[in-house]
């Protein structure tokens, strides 16, 4: 089970309420909620390894050199050396080291590498994983890594994590007409306002995954562009034959990368803490309460 924790964190920050705070004060909605998602998703699924998966740049570099528009809209602050600061609610930014020293003195891998997505660490994940594969997230996005003969499907949280849309390649197609890989061009085209990606103007989604079904995909498509018979309207036509520059790129930038140089870990669900006096500072100095026996009990069982 792969988590793309910043979406889960991001999660439980909107949907706990703010009142549920540390002794001293301090919001803690977006710590418990995350531990209750775990501790759900352990009871329900019963995985043999988990792996929260990290933003250690949540816009790289290489793929802002290559669209500059790509997540613009969102950064807070540039910087000169290492990520940009993402605008991030005041209340949440200083929840997320509590994560990360709550799921270190558990025991659950946490893996982030420097300049890629959380994203890009699940897909490297998924294309070695020897046997099926869970990713749970509430970004879309990674509906381009479904793969029914792999295993790899992907949950999506439609309220809590206790009710989750399974994703497989039939789910797709019955919604979005495309398999996996699909996914990933249908979203170049149609763009996605949320991460900068302009698309091809007048081509929606309906319109995108026409031309993949008809054209098999990105590349069928711009062939279709310079064949004179092919039956492409005269204004889609001229609409990707403009865009040809965004295309060119766009598949690097949409597409997650799958040769992240990931760090020794041990993936394997923990029946005990690593560090139980850790666990227990924590655990009193922020009020993580029921939220963490809940957790800890899942992991025992």
């Amino acid at each position: 089970m792969l988590l793309d924790t910043a979406s889960l964190y991001f999660r439980a920050y909107f949907g706990v309420p703010d009142s549920v705070r540390a002794p001293d004060g301090t919001p803690v909605n977006a710590v418990r909620g995350l531990l209750d998602f775990i501790a759900r998703l352990v009871q329900d699924r019963r995985p043999d390894d988990l792996v929260a998966c990290m933003d250690a740049d949540w816009r790289p570099a290489w793929r802002v050199e290559l669209i500059p528009s790509y997540k613009a809209h969102r950064v807070a602050e540039e910087t000169e050396v290492g990520p940009d600061e993402e605008e991030i609610p005041d209340t949440l930014s200083p929840q997320v080291p509590v994560i990360e020293a709550v799921l270190d003195a558990l025991g659950i891998a946490r893996v982030g590498v420097a300049g890629y997505e959380a994203d890009d660490v699940i897909g490297t994940l998924a294309g070695r994983a020897a046997g099926p594969v869970d990713i749970v997230t509430g970004d879309r996005d990674l509906y381009q890594l479904v793969d029914d003969a792999r295993g790899v499907r992907v949950l999506y949280p439609l309220k809590g994590v206790g009710t989750l849309q399974v994703t497989d390649e039939a789910w797709l197609r019955a919604k979005y007409g495309v398999d996996g890989p699909g996914y990933a061009d249908l979203a170049l085209l149609r763009g996605d306002p949320s991460d900068g990606l302009p698309g091809v103007p007048g081509i929606g989604e309906k319109t995108a995954a026409k031309l993949l079904d008809t054209y098999g995909d990105l590349a069928g498509i711009m062939a279709a562009v310079d064949d004179p018979r092919s039956k492409l309207t005269p204004a889609q036509r001229r609409r990707l034959d403009e865009s040809r520059d965004y295309l060119a790129v766009a598949p690097k930038v949409v597409r997650v990368a799958g040769d992240v140089p990931l760090p020794e870990f041990d993936p394997a669900l923990p029946a005990q803490p690593r560090d139980a006096a850790a666990l227990e500072e924590l655990a009193a100095r922020w009020g993580l309460g029921g939220s963490l026996e809940r957790l800890l009990t899942t992991l025992r069982g």
